[in-house]
């Protein structure tokens, strides 16, 4: 029971995070990136501190050994957040969350080159794969712009769209390796605050560039996006307590599915069929490198108890 109640949790953490991109989406590049990233931090601390309240003593939970861990992640997440955000004024919600799929196969090698993690031989194979889908969606954006090798082309087009999530997911994965190192010494809770915190102050040093009064529809997504994303930390937060992350993985690549409909209802997009099959390339990786963890787990729990 606990188990389908995680896998609840996950999902609805994956629809959270599709609506709040859905949001940015929806703001079609009208309102400076550094603005929608402050309130994107700023409205997710409302919900991320009322949380931490009934958990307990917020004090606590704040306590932090390791600020400079905490400017490593605040930093990268930034980068990945606001790359992602660029990526979404030239192409679809849905390329924009198939690409960044890539995250976890570069979290897998910076794992491996930072932090020295032994990466089995069918995780390697499973990166390899899953950057074949990768490919596959990004030749496709590329080429939707006119020539691959035409820099005013790929500039005019959906192929910086493409460019920009990619390094996104690069951003991603930085972030995704720091929050590991960071686990084991930090609070979950201390580890959500102070990312909300530096990006909500880096948003904010960009108002010296300018930014834009947002009409009230625009105000609405914007609140809508800091909603959304602080409510998709929450819930996955809460997954993790009712089941194991290599149960949960999987339901990772429910974003796909809810950015189509997300798109398809709301926002008149749909992936072409490149997408599509990238994105199931590396879905399908990601999910045999889970299957083959949990069952190489298994048979190492049967021969030590044997």
């Amino acid at each position: 029971m606990n188990g389908k109640i995680g896998v609840l949790l996950k999902i609805l953490s994956a629809l959270c995070a599709t609506l709040m991109l859905a949001c940015v989406k929806g703001l079609g590049g009208a309102i400076p990136t550094g603005e929608v990233i402050f309130f994107r931090s700023f409205v997710a601390l409302i919900p991320l501190l009322i949380w931490l309240k009934l958990q307990g003593n917020i004090l606590s939970s704040l306590r932090t050994r390791n600020i400079f861990g905490h400017l490593i992640r605040g930093f990268s997440g930034t980068g990945g957040m606001y790359f992602n955000y660029l990526a979404l004024v030239y192409i679809t919600l849905a390329d924009a969350t198939a690409i960044s799929y890539a995250a976890p196969l570069f979290t897998v090698i910076m794992a491996a080159l930072l932090l020295k993690e032994q990466v089995r031989l069918t995780r390697w194979i499973a990166v390899v794969i899953g950057f074949f889908g990768i490919i596959l969606m990004l030749s496709a954006n590329l080429a939707a712009s006119g020539s691959i090798f035409s820099t005013a082309n790929v500039v005019a087009g959906t192929g910086l769209g493409a460019i920009f999530a990619l390094i996104a997911a690069v951003c991603t994965a930085t972030s995704m390796v720091q929050i590991r190192f960071l686990n084991g010494i930090e609070q979950p809770g201390a580890i959500v605050f102070y990312f909300s915190l530096m990006t909500m102050l880096i948003g904010l040093g960009t108002l010296a560039f300018g930014w834009t009064v947002p009409t009230s529809q625009q105000l609405l997504l914007l609140i809508g996006c800091g909603f959304f994303g602080g409510m998709a930390q929450i819930l996955v937060t809460l997954s993790l307590r009712y089941a194991d992350a290599s149960l949960l993985a999987p339901f990772d690549y429910t974003t796909l599915v809810w950015s189509m409909v997300i798109g398809w209802l709301f926002l008149n997009s749909f992936p072409g069929p490149s997408t599509i099959m990238g994105a199931a390339i590396v879905a399908l990786a990601g999910i045999f490198t889970v299957w083959s963890d949990r069952r190489q787990r298994k048979a190492q729990i049967i021969r030590s108890s044997g």
